[in-house]
């Protein structure tokens, strides 16, 4: 008999055991997890790979990697998986699985909102959820690899082509939420804040706020609009606390979407900003592996957070 199971099919406990090597990066770290010898579980990923006809890990004495075609087995061995635990909570009285899902974003605080109702609505006792806020570039290898199943950032007239490309080049593609009017936001105390708008000159003497985008810095990965502006005084900061201290403690501004909650950010406030622009927010993921149920659920939970600010939202 086969390692894993009988026959000449895939079995479900290959696939389980190959979720968690993917994850651990390592045959040994998930054998000691599942309880199984290593030998074992070596000979169940090498059969596995035999039955998938191609190689699905690059080994080496750091680890193992997925090679291409084994990023793409792991979306559709989530899903099988997926599907089987909710065959067998439907039909065998088993209780819900341990829910898995992994996000990275842009910082919006839309998607922090999102993510709470989504951990809330999961009504699951085990989860493993994760949410990075972190730069474009790393956002991109996030889904690229599947550390994360979907990721969270914006297109406009200026960055879509190397965007676009990236997505291209890493088999992602990007699907629309909504099209956003550019706002700042600044400080409830800031003397912008009451007004009903704001011009590119009205922020001349303030500093500008920006995400860190670290050594894969460019200006088409700049999370703001308008970053080729010069300005008198520039902070980059890296997570979106710091920014908020900032735009408080030095009366700075960024330029975002204007879509902020009160719960999560009661001090800062999102004033229209008077350019010729749109930001086109979207999520991205693999094109040829379909989202998981629990990162539908998300995708549902962000548009219905967009929705209750009277943003139109893409069909």
């Amino acid at each position: 008999m086969a390692p894993g199971g009988a026959g000449n099919g895939i079995t479900l406990q290959q696939l389980r055991y190959f979720i968690e090597v993917a994850a651990e990066g390592s045959i040994s770290a998930a054998a000691d997890l599942l309880y199984v010898s290593q030998p074992t579980m070596s000979a169940a990923m090498k059969e596995l790979e035999r039955r998938a006809g191609r190689a699905l890990f690059t080994r080496s004495t750091r680890g193992i990697t997925l090679t291409a075609d084994g990023t793409e087995f792991l979306g559709y061995a989530r899903q099988v998986i997926e599907q089987a635990e909710l065959l067998e909570q439907r039909y065998l009285g088993r209780p819900p699985s341990r829910r898995l899902l992994g996000v990275s974003a842009q910082h919006y605080s839309f998607v922090v909102d999102a993510f709470v109702r989504m951990v809330k609505a999961s009504g699951a006792a085990e989860y493993e959820f994760s949410l990075r806020e972190t730069r474009t570039w790393d956002i991109i290898e996030d889904v690229r690899t599947l550390r994360s199943e979907i990721g969270i950032l914006y297109r406009n007239d200026f960055n879509r082509k190397v965007v676009d490309k990236l997505l291209r080049d890493g088999g992602l593609g990007f699907t629309p939420l909504f099209l956003a009017t550019p706002h700042i936001f600044v400080a409830r105390t800031n003397p912008l804040a009451g007004r009903e708008r704001v011009t590119l000159d009205d922020l001349e003497e303030l500093p500008r706020l920006s995400f860190d985008q670290g050594t894969n810095n460019s200006f088409h990965l700049a999370e703001e609009i308008l970053s080729t502006r010069s300005s008198k005084q520039d902070i980059r900061v890296s997570d979106r606390a710091t920014i908020f201290n900032l735009m408080i403690g030095l009366g700075g501004y960024t330029i975002s979407t204007g879509i902020i909650s009160d719960d999560l950010d009661p001090s800062i406030v999102a004033v229209p900003l008077d350019v010729d622009e749109r930001i086109e927010i979207g999520w991205i993921g693999h094109t040829s592996i379909p989202l998981t149920g629990q990162a539908e659920r998300f995708v549902a939970e962000m548009r219905e957070v967009v929705a209750d600010f009277g943003v139109e939202l893409f069909s």
